[in-house]
């Protein structure tokens, strides 16, 4: 596959686990993406803010030491989002609680957006003004998608990605809603029970890859990695998702959203 450039706007975090594990990873879902896009061969840029603090400065070295372009991080005031999850005795994970702090002040100015245009494709995580930024991006040759978990809104997107869990009626109910509102694709995970895909005619369905599960945090972005490289190369929509589930199996095998070192708490 030929090496492309993709392009990431929106969240970073420290993920902070607590409970039975008490250590940090660097996250985020526009961060995981654009540093599994890197993982996957690909050039990739990323948009985002930091507050001017060690964790600042602990995403901007993560990202860096990972060969993703940085030109577009910016720092604000404020101080640098953080995720806490919590893992209960049977491994179970769950989201407690999250800051986007300086995250939720971030727009790209307009240097970044000519710059982002340039990309084969771009993902938008939790950004504010998501759909302003789906507009001016719109018509520039770029393949659009979004992660709707976190950013709402569906019209101007080529790819609209969802989670719905195990939940079959929902997926397809999310996609539909998706379809209607403006996207050309939607994208449903449903965790182990695989994804499924629409575009408003045609239904795809696909397994999750078979792995042995450590960890399922980031999970959701590696399948958007592998999905969106294998489509921007060409891939029709059954073969992309089919990469997305490969990418999403490798990360479940590992703690942390990325191979990474993790920092105890305290």
């Amino acid at each position: 596959m030929k090496p492309l450039l993709f392009g990431t706007v929106g969240d970073n975090t420290i993920d902070e686990y607590v409970g039975v594990e008490s250590k940090s990873f660097v996250g985020g879902n526009a961060l995981n993406v654009a540093v599994q896009l890197r993982l996957l061969g690909h050039a990739c840029r990323y948009a985002g803010a930091i507050g001017a603090d060690p964790t600042g400065e602990r995403v901007r070295v993560s990202l860096e030491s990972n060969g993703v372009l940085t030109d577009g991080l910016v720092t604000l005031p404020g101080h640098t989002s953080v995720s806490r999850i919590r893992v209960d005795a049977t491994g179970d994970r769950s989201f407690e609680f999250e800051d986007f702090a300086v995250c939720a002040d971030y727009r790209p100015d307009d240097a970044e957006l000519d710059e982002l245009a340039r990309c084969a494709a771009v993902h938008i995580g939790m950004v504010p003004g998501a759909t302003e930024l789906r507009e001016r991006l719109s018509g520039r040759g770029v393949l659009l998608s979004q992660d709707c978990a976190v950013s709402s809104g569906y019209r101007h997107l080529d790819i609209a990605f969802c989670s719905a869990g195990e939940d079959d009626g929902y997926a397809r109910d999310l996609a539909h809603e998706a379809v209607d509102g403006g996207a050309r694709l939607a994208v449903v995970t449903c965790g182990a029970a695989g994804s499924l895909a629409f575009d408003g005619d045609s239904w795809w369905r696909a397994g999750a890859a078979p792995v042995e599960v450590v960890d399922t945090t980031g999970a959701g972005d590696s399948y958007i990695a592998g999905f969106l490289a294998a489509r921007a190369a060409g891939s029709d929509v059954p073969q992309a998702m089919r990469a997305g589930a490969r990418t999403a199996a490798r990360t479940c095998e590992h703690l942390g959203a990325w191979p990474q070192d993790a920092l105890p708490l305290g």
